[in-house]
């Protein structure tokens, strides 16, 4: 399984000729970042915001069976219910091949109940928004990596000095929530591979 950060909270996972996108966001949506242009099977997206919605921007091909089991945990995007931003959807895909399984939290706003994180326990890729503001921020999202023990968590959804929103934070302040931590020059987290630390921070494939 192939695991590409496209930029924002869009990623794409493939395996064996079979491709997902999720959350594409739309074009000229999130400053910094490249239009997203894709080719894939299957597009998913955690919620109805522009930014995460942009399933026009992706062109559907057939090809390969599904590889993967996909499942759904339904939460919110904010701290009351989604009474400020509506809800989000958590997709969990895990591959028919190995059994390797990659969570997307997408918006995740609000804390998961025990029942979640025993659905979502264990992945072998955690991708966690952890800019705060519109999502949670880097200490909750530090609570959710030590509830939920993946094998390697990508964080996502921050803002750089040359892309993302004003108003959410940097990585630097979740990254320096664990010691180990592998800062990568590439867009693409291969799950066959090892890594030197838990937390791996891609480059946007869509930076400008």
């Amino acid at each position: 399984m192939k695991v590409t950060w496209i930029g924002h909270a869009c990623f794409r996972i493939e395996e064996n000729g079979y491709a997902v996108v999720l959350d594409p966001y739309e074009n000229g949506s999130v400053p910094g970042l490249a239009n997203v242009d894709e080719t894939a099977q299957l597009v998913l997206c955690s919620h109805e915001h522009g930014d995460h919605n942009a399933r026009g921007n992706v062109k559907i091909t057939e090809g390969a069976d599904c590889p993967f089991t996909i499942d759904c945990v339904d939460t919110f995007h904010d701290d009351e219910q989604g009474a400020k931003r509506g809800p989000n959807r958590i997709h969990i895909l895990t591959s028919l091949q190995d059994g390797k399984k990659a969570v997307h939290l997408g918006d995740l706003g609000c804390p998961l109940t025990e029942e979640q994180q025993e659905k979502l326990k264990d992945a072998d890729v955690l991708m966690i928004p952890v800019g705060g503001f519109f999502t949670i921020d880097y200490s909750q999202a530090a609570e959710v990596v030590r509830q939920l023990n993946p094998k390697v968590v990508i964080p996502m959804h921050y803002r750089s000095d040359s892309f993302g929103f004003d108003v959410i934070d940097t990585v630097d302040r979740f990254t320096m929530t664990e010691d180990a931590v592998q800062e990568c020059p590439y867009s693409t987290l291969d799950t066959d591979l090892d890594y030197a630390a838990r937390i791996v921070v891609l480059k946007p494939q869509n930076q400008n």
